[in-house]
């Protein structure tokens, strides 16, 4: 599947700064430290509805992952999936009486479209389930061999499904931290079927599907059928990264059971372990103080704010305000904010002359790479701006110096420079 264009990315003098994250498994943040090929990935879009701003927060702080290690100068293997078959994408289609592949195939159109203009940098191998689903037999097959999945009792229902038994890796929770009654919880709320009758336990994950009537199916030694999420994943990360690459990313609402299962699948079936070195999680984007749900109709998408004229570069901004491990709001008031920020920031990068730089660079340079400090970070330029404005003018090339560094770490270009 292809992925969207390529932003340019300048270079920026000086030497970029080791970047720390804070790891979910660990609870800690720490240098990341990868090899000349930092190796990540990211779990992509269900496309059955445009991009909203939780969406673009996710992959606004992959971006920033992304440009830092660029920055320190390595290259990077990025990856991303699309799932492409799944219960949400059926059932939306079904409602609007649209073929599934037709409403998927669009959608995922529309979020090129955003990531594009929002000019987040695109996966090497952009992958959708469609695409892998002799990899996800492949997977389920060792998952059986090893005796860490079974198959439902077709006299149960009909359906002989295959799931995983939760607790074939005895470090089974390490990623999310969760213990028993909250995994209980979350399983249920965030796609887990814990009233599946036949499964030896609640918590046991679906690995593959067997075919219902009017759903789309795919041959395998257990019967025709489809990939459950988690495996999906797990086959497309361990397949093109390898075992303990360096960073696994979402929302935070993927750390159980999405990350934690799609962990376990791997290490369960190569005997190696870590899956990744670091588990990262965005946090949540709210409405006016409310979190954004589907079912409360208050998505903020990405598209809307476009056909608004809303810059993308505010858009960028506005999530930067804040932490990108903090749960936040969206609002009007933040857009202005955003909006008077830039205009403050092309306003003193237009000057040309300018404050020190290279202080402010380097500065910038050390918040991101802090777990994206991008509050600290933005505090960084409203700083060199207000000394700019205000007669600051010691650096000659300070403005065509700052606005570099903010298009290649920030990805924000100056419209002044």
């Amino acid at each position: 599947m292809h992925s969207w264009s390529t932003p340019v990315v300048p270079s920026v003098p000086g030497d970029g700064a080791p970047l720390r994250l804070f790891d979910t498994a660990g609870g800690e943040a720490r240098e990341v430290a990868p090899g000349p090929v930092a190796r990540m990935y990211v779990c992509g879009i269900t496309p059955y509805d445009t991009t909203h701003l939780g969406h673009a927060a996710t992959y606004l702080t992959f971006d920033l992952v992304y440009r830092q290690l660029l920055d320190a100068g390595h290259e990077v293997h990025y990856v991303q999936n699309t799932t492409d078959v799944d219960d949400p994408l059926f059932e939306r289609a079904e409602r609007d009486g649209v073929d599934w592949q037709e409403l998927g195939d669009r959608e995922t159109d529309r979020f090129r479209g955003d990531m594009e203009a929002l000019r987040v940098l695109p996966p090497r191998d952009y992958v959708a389930a469609t695409e892998t689903i002799d990899e996800v037999v492949e997977m389920v097959a060792e998952l059986l061999e090893r005796g860490h999945a079974y198959c439902i009792d077709p006299a149960v229902d009909g359906y002989s499904d295959v799931y995983y038994r939760h607790r074939a890796t005895e470090e089974f929770g390490y990623e999310s931290g969760y213990d028993d009654d909250e995994m209980a919880v979350a399983f249920a709320e965030r796609g887990g079927d814990p009233d599946r009758t036949g499964k030896e336990h609640p918590l046991d994950a679906l690995l593959w599907r067997v075919n219902r009537p009017g759903e789309p199916s795919w041959p395998s030694p257990w019967g025709a059928g489809r990939p459950g999420w988690h495996i999906e994943c797990s086959a497309i990360a361990r397949n093109r990264l390898g075992m303990e690459f360096d960073i696994q990313g979402g929302g935070s609402d993927l750390a159980f059971p999405h990350h934690e299962f799609s962990a376990a699948h791997a290490e369960a079936a190569t005997g190696e372990a870590p899956f990744a070195r670091f588990y990262v999680h965005a946090a949540m984007i709210g409405l006016d103080g409310v979190k954004m749900s589907k079912s409360l109709g208050n998505l903020v998408r990405v598209q809307a704010l476009r056909e608004e004229g809303v810059d993308p570069a505010l858009i960028r901004l506005g999530l930067f305000a804040g932490h990108y491990r903090v749960d936040r709001s969206w609002s009007g008031e933040l857009l202005e904010a955003a909006r008077l920020r830039y205009d403050t920031w092309n306003r003193a990068v237009a000057r040309g002359a300018g404050a020190d730089s290279a202080a402010a660079i380097t500065a910038l340079r050390e918040r991101l790479a802090d777990d994206l400090d991008t509050p600290g970070a933005l505090a960084v330029i409203d700083a060199w701006a207000e000394a700019t404005l205000g007669g600051d003018e010691a650096d000659p090339g300070a403005g065509v110096a700052v606005a570099t560094a903010l298009d290649a770490l920030l990805g924000i270009p100056s419209t002044a420079a």
